[in-house]
């Protein structure tokens, strides 16, 4: 339970409404009440709920009232109010934003299976399966069973029922509000702890899921907590603001007047309002601008009723001041992965102040502030989900349940114990922006910002993405490893050879849960194949100034199946060690793996004193009457023009095969090649050596070493 705090940002609210009194509000709680009448408690409730759904019907509210007020009676918050108040003003934060009339119902009865004598059965047999669900999604764990464990587990519970209902993380987020809001009795020490978990969890969540109306006040509330100097700093700045502007007059008036004057001139109905910027958006205006000038406190919001006034109000704006190009973004052809529409612009006034301008339809700013909270409930045919005209590419086809949250709860299936899934939960959402980029059969991705290919194929295809082994990127061939950007098209390339697996280096390009626990699980099952060499490489055969493509992707790992011998099993299936890829002559040993298969490594590979003092056994293998040999080889180099072109000459004319070569970024004017090479006989493996080393800028090639995973 939490306790009343002074409220650092401003409260959800309809423009006008004064702040409700919760110990006024706790006293009506606890009166008479009639049969019939509405209780007075619930009046503020019943108001905002009308507001935005005049038919309403709020006699399933007042069933619900009354049976949080009984079950809750005798409890009381930190701060000294009835626990009732708590639920109402939770309920009352989603009405002002106009949740429907079964999310309000649930938010009453939120915590009476959690703190009281309620059952999940007594509401599902009083308000039905929908109200009983969402009451679930919310009640947290107990500790008593789940330990340090209780709230990560909770929080994977929860997610696992939005999945299903988005309406559950509403009423938490909700619910988290009011508690930062009354947080003050609380210890210090408990304040930052839930501050982080907000600041972690709960607010990027509220961004992921479009409610800014929730989002900027919990970031205020956060700041305040976790950084009072600066809040108090930034209060100063925006206080002195205030001052000022009251004194001399507020520059951003100025222009929107200006700007209201154009549009009334231009024939386009438009409301101009004056937008302040909350107090963690000055502070990263403030770091972003240094010093701060008048319009910077605020944005100019524009108004109008249809998508084509939008821009129509944009040309006007373009034409009769001086814009900004820079700050002209289009979220209206294509909105956020939040469902945000807007058009973005800034414009300079007379005095050379540059005013920030949104400009969208009622309706875009309606879900702009509740997101998914503005679409109804999900359930149903005719909520407002299902007049979104958003394209169905598996991203947005379902605003309630968004393509992010469908690509959470794959992997936190996989997660394999609470802190993994709590420790990666944060840093997922930590992600403050997605890109999309478009895949070649027509659908879209939504990945985090500075995801690469590796990620794409994971998102795209999960565990199959195993056997991935490059890509196209808008038409030309890339690596696993290149990052995309915001709008390229994506084509993944999947080896034929399902057998295949990820390279551990594949974590280094891993920006996603989904793909890192996916490759760590593949690699933690598979100790012999995680040490092959890297098969994030492109296919096709053109070299470019990053990556080699591979002659034949994707092809066996193996240099044959006759290339060495085993044993008492002349049959078995044989793979050379990618950690030490040895060739005739190297001195070899052998162990089995899955399917029965031999793994060949050099009998100096740390991997085999690692797998020895493991307990597993090494199988004698020597070198067959087949010389042809794979190998890897590294070649360290000054850089200059057309070395690699020279390089893959020099392969060429020692009649090598180049599977892969990749080209590591310079470095002091240092460039390291890695090239897997096929070779028609062992014996021919010096010589090329050689070869190489005589490329002006070459001054070292050596045999690669790759490090072997834990087995």
């Amino acid at each position: 339970m939490s306790a009343e705090a002074t409220n650092p940002g401003a409260p959800i609210r309809r423009r006008g409404r004064p702040r409700i009194d919760l110990r006024r509000l706790g006293r009506v709680a606890l009166g008479p009440v009639s049969r019939d009448r509405l209780p007075d408690a619930i009046g503020h409730v019943a108001e905002a709920h009308r507001a935005h759904h005049p038919d309403a019907d709020l006699t399933v509210l007042r069933k619900a009232y009354l049976l949080a007020e009984s079950s809750h009676r005798g409890q009381m918050r930190k701060s000294g109010e009835p626990y009732i108040t708590h639920p109402l003003a939770v309920t009352l934060i989603l009405a002002e934003l106009g949740a429907e009339t079964t999310t309000l119902t649930a938010s009453l009865l939120h915590d009476t299976v959690e703190d009281t004598e309620v059952t999940l059965d007594q509401v599902r047999e009083q308000f039905g399966e929908e109200v009983c669900y969402l009451v679930d999604g919310v009640t947290k764990l107990e500790k008593v069973d789940y330990g340090a464990a209780a709230e990560p587990e909770t929080f994977r519970k929860m997610l696992v029922a939005t999945g299903d209902d988005v309406r559950v993380m509403s009423i938490k987020l909700a619910d988290r509000l009011h508690n930062m809001r009354t947080l003050g009795v609380m210890r210090p020490e408990k304040q930052a702890r839930i501050a982080r978990v907000t600041r972690d969890v709960l607010i990027p969540l509220a961004e992921r899921l479009g409610v800014q109306a929730l989002k900027i006040e919990l970031e205020d509330l956060v700041f305040a907590i976790l950084h009072p100097e600066e809040y108090e700093h930034t209060r100063a700045l925006i206080a002195a603001a205030s001052a000022g502007s009251a004194a001399s007059g507020d520059p951003l008036s100025v222009i929107a007047e200006n700007v209201r004057a154009v549009l009334r001139d231009a024939g386009i109905p438009a409301e101009v309002l004056i937008r302040p910027r909350h107090h963690v958006s000055v502070h990263r205006v403030r770091i972003k601008r240094g010093e701060l000038r008048g319009p910077d406190f605020g944005r100019l919001l524009v108004l109008v009723g249809e998508d084509a006034d939008c821009y129509a109000v944009l040309g006007e704006l373009h034409t009769c001041f001086t814009p900004v190009i820079s700050e002209f973004k289009d979220f209206i052809a294509a909105p956020k992965f939040n469902l945000y529409q807007s058009l973005h612009t800034a414009v300079v006034g007379a005095d050379g102040a540059v005013a920030e301008v949104l400009i969208r339809t009622h309706q875009m700013h309606k879900v702009a502030e509740a997101g998914v909270i503005a679409l109804g409930n999900p359930g149903t045919a005719d909520s407002a989900s299902a007049s979104m005209t958003e394209p169905a590419d598996g991203e947005r086809a379902d605003p309630t349940r968004p393509g992010w949250l469908s690509r959470l709860l794959a992997w936190q299936q996989a997660a394999p114990d609470p802190d993994t899934f709590w420790t990666t939960l944060r840093a997922d959402l930590a992600e403050d922006r997605e890109i999309t980029v478009f895949r070649t059969d027509g659908g879209t991705l939504g990945l985090p910002a500075g995801a690469s290919c590796v990620d794409a194929a994971y998102a795209q295809y999960g565990n199959d993405a195993h056997s991935c082994i490059g890509a196209r990127v808008n038409g030309r061939l890339a690596t696993l490893s290149t990052v995309l950007s915001d709008g390229d098209t994506v084509q993944l390339l999947l080896a034929e050879d399902a057998a295949s697996g990820p390279s551990p280096d594949w974590l280094d390009h891993a920006r996603t849960p989904a793909a890192r626990i996916a490759i760590t699980g593949w690699l933690g099952a598979h100790p012999e194949d995680a040490q092959r060499p890297s098969s994030s490489r492109p296919a096709g055969s053109r070299p470019g100034p990053q990556a080699m493509n591979p002659a034949r992707p994707g092809g066996n790992r193996s240099a044959g199946p006759r290339a060495t011998v085993v044993a008492g099993r002349p049959a078995a299936t044989v793979r050379l060690a990618g950690c030490c890829t040895p060739v005739p002559p190297d001195a070899v040993t052998g162990f089995t793996v899955r399917g029965g298969a031999v793994t060949v490594h050099r009998e100096e590979c740390p991997a085999v004193a690692r797998m020895q003092s493991a307990g597993r056994t090494p199988i004698a293998v020597g070198w067959g009457d087949t010389a042809e040999c794979r190998v890897t080889l590294v070649a360290e180099s000054f850089g200059r023009p057309r070395l690699l072109a020279d390089l893959t000459e020099a392969i060429a004319t020692a009649d090598a095969a180049i599977i892969s070569a990749t080209v590591e970024p310079p470095s002091e004017q240092r460039v390291r090649h890695t090239y897997t090479l096929q070779l028609p006989d062992a014996a021919g493996l010096p010589a090329l050596m050689r070869a190489m080393r005589d490329v002006p800028g070459v001054y070292d090639v050596s045999r690669a070493q790759h490090p072997a995973a834990a087995v």
